[in-house]
């Protein structure tokens, strides 16, 4: 982790004597026009920032006094400044110069820092000047033009409560401005937006333009379209969202956001991801690095602005964490169903040993009595946890084995008897379940998340025993090639490629069909969707633009190499390659390829999903969408259409 900058010297405090004379127009040298601003952030720590501006003079005057404006995102606060005297308007910052940093001598520069805070996704200051001129120093030649109008506006999706459009993109568009009946609702960067909190059975009219430095451009044509009538979103198709324990951190993904961005609204599941199982066969939570997140669980309080309710936690109080945004965002959406992941990738190690006939019954036990009676541990000094404290706050368990009587992660246990283990496993599970939906009264879903490989099908699943007590299962639709392999291929293509030299092909086609052939009901099957992508580096067109070429290894992603989130991909540059039979986007810039899916996919697997009787989506995960919740909104559109 970064550390924030020690303040050297803070000059706010004096601003507050001359606040009106801040935002009065400084007199300054004829030489003002030759400075320039160079901003530099120098530390991020998650939440707050350390950065500066370097102003340098390259005329041959010396410049006598400045003044540097610039604007911060909404989400964006200075807290503490150097070198410089620091008012705020809003969003607009002024520093102008302190005593002894005035004058700048031709060719010399000085240096303004300040430190800040922040949340959600980190954007750079924009509409920077340095004594009124551009800090980019082109304020003297011809002025830039708005740009064009946006054409082809469309209505994509509606819900009772959001419509969805998408719109051809303006060549030097900044960003665009979407505005419903007349008023400026949204402000996205990508040509395509969900506008949500619309009432039902009503109509409204859509119109975009699209924004630069330069200015608006007109707006579009009108388009029109009517909500649909209340509670017609997500119905019988499954709606089910991750969320994950980590993303509270790096990320900054809370379960607010899941209110503010709409998409809760869409959601009929969240799978909180994830649940470790112990060497001893049993459910538990520590705090201890790649074993357990307790204080994030629910030991963490949250502040007022981060709270789903806007209720600060209290510290005393028995719960806090992820556990008590989920239950306070349950009493927001009374139909929303919770669900604790048990496993994952990381954490199945000891699965195999849990499933064994001696180890079942007790292992079960120890998993409801954690998460669904709500009897947490009193750990580390923290007052949270004890006896029910965390009753209510799951709805259900979702077992993510990866993977019986298969290799997963390096380490695991893995038995040939997995197979009908898990079959035990899964009966014993449920009949504990109807125990203790008998005994509070309350119903208890049980559902699994299960691989696409037809191989690992094979070895670790008796699919016409399991759905005998199941609610429904989640199909790995993902991961179907990575940067782990050489040569680029597709992630999650919806049907099987042609061409691909592959040994064996994947799709989520083919793994649906090999569910429905061994038994499995399609209204029981939720297809599992990415909201990221896998890229490589190093990749030559090959005539074939990128596809199936040979790499130099994965591509740099934020978190881990060869991943990178879709709100990242969607604002990269480059071109796009849109293959409809097999259900496949690429993104290809001549070096690095991603594949990933964006709105049109989703559209076209939701379409997928109705065609075949199937039972909804899944979506890994959904710290992986944009600010608005485009992915979630788009699925469940298309969900309800």
């Amino acid at each position: 982790m970064t550390q924030r900058r020690r303040l050297t010297r803070l000059l706010v405090a004096c601003a507050a004597l001359v606040l009106p004379a801040a935002f009065l127009p400084a007199a300054h040298s004829s030489a003002s026009d030759d400075l320039t601003a160079t901003f530099t952030k120098n530390s991020d720590w998650g939440t707050g920032f350390g950065a500066e501006y370097t102003i340098t003079n390259d005329g041959d005057e010396a410049v006598s006094g400045w003044t540097l404006e610039f604007d911060l995102a909404s989400t964006q606060s200075i807290t503490s400044v150097w070198n410089g005297v620091h008012q705020s308007d809003g969003d607009h910052q002024v520093i102008t110069n302190a005593s002894w940093n005035g004058d700048i001598a031709p060719g010399a520069s000085v240096t303004v820092g300040f430190n800040g805070t922040y949340s959600g996704t980190w954007t750079d200051p924009t509409g920077c000047t340095i004594n009124g001129a551009p800090c980019d120093g082109n304020g003297g030649g011809e002025p830039p033009e708005p740009p064009a109008t946006p054409g082809n506006v469309e209505v994509t999706g509606v819900t009772a409560t959001s419509v969805s459009l998408t719109w051809d993109a303006s060549d030097d568009a900044d960003n665009y401005l979407v505005y419903v009946d007349g008023d400026l609702q949204s402000s996205p960067t990508s040509p395509q937006a969900t506008v949500g909190g619309l009432t039902p059975e009503t109509s409204y009219e859509f119109t975009v333009a699209a924004e630069n430095a330069a200015g608006v451009s007109d707006q579009s044509a009108p388009v029109t379209a009517e909500t649909l009538p209340p509670g017609t979103g997500p119905g019988d198709e499954r709606l089910v969202g991750y969320f994950t324990q980590w993303g509270i951190y790096g990320r900054d993904f809370l379960v607010r956001d899941l209110h503010t961005s709409g998409a809760a609204e869409e959601l009929t599941h969240i799978n909180y991801a994830f649940g470790n199982v112990s060497e001893n066969s049993e459910c538990f939570i520590v705090n201890q690095e790649g074993v357990g997140d307790a204080w994030a669980d629910y030991q963490r309080g949250f502040n007022a602005n981060e709270s789903v309710d806007g209720e600060a936690d209290q510290w005393d109080q028995e719960l806090k964490g992820n556990f008590n945004q989920l239950k306070k965002l349950k009493e927001m959406y009374p139909d929303l169903k919770v669900y604790i992941s048990l496993g994952g990738w990381t954490w199945s190690t000891y699965f195999s040993d849990a499933a064994l006939p001696e180890n079942r019954e007790d292992f079960v036990e120890s998993c409801i009595d954690l998460y669904l009676r709500g009897n947490l541990p009193v750990q580390g000094g923290d007052p949270a946890g004890g006896e029910g404290s965390a009753f209510g706050v799951f709805d259900g368990i979702d077992l993510d084995w990866e993977w019986p009587a298969s290799e997963g992660q390096e380490g695991n246990i893995v038995r040939p008897e997995d197979r009908e283990n898990f079959t035990a496993l899964v009966e014993e599970f449920r009949t504990q379940l109807d125990d203790l939906e008998a005994e509070t009264g309350r119903t208890y879903d049980l559902t699994a998340f299960l691989p696409a490989d037809p191989r690992k099908i094979d070895a670790g699943y008796e699919v016409n025993e399991i759905f005998d007590h199941l609610d429904f299962a989640t199909v790995q639709g993902y991961d179907f090639h990575g940067a782990w392999e050489s040569t680029t291929n597709h992630h999650a293509n919806l049907y099987d490629t042609p061409g691909d030299p592959s040994p064996v092909q994947f799709s989520v086609d083919t793994a649906i069909q090999e569910y429905l052939s061994g038994g499995a009901a399609a209204d029981e099957l939720v297809i599992g969707i990415p909201y990221y992508g896998r890229g490589w580096t190093g990749v030559s067109d090959g005539g074939n633009d990128g596809l199936f070429q040979e790499s130099s290894g994965p591509a740099p992603g934020t978190w881990e190499e060869g991943i990178e989130d879709y709100k990242v991909l969607t604002e990269r540059s480059g071109e796009r390659f849109r293959d409809e039979s097999t259900g496949a986007l690429w993104l290809y810039d001549g070096t690095e390829w991603w594949s990933y899916d964006d709105p049109t996919q989703l559209t076209q697997k939701t379409g997928y999903i109705q065609d075949n009787g199937l039972g909804g989506a899944m979506v890994w995960s959904l710290d992986g969408d944009d600010a608005d919740a485009t992915l979630t909104k788009t699925l469940g559109a298309g969900l309800a259409n």
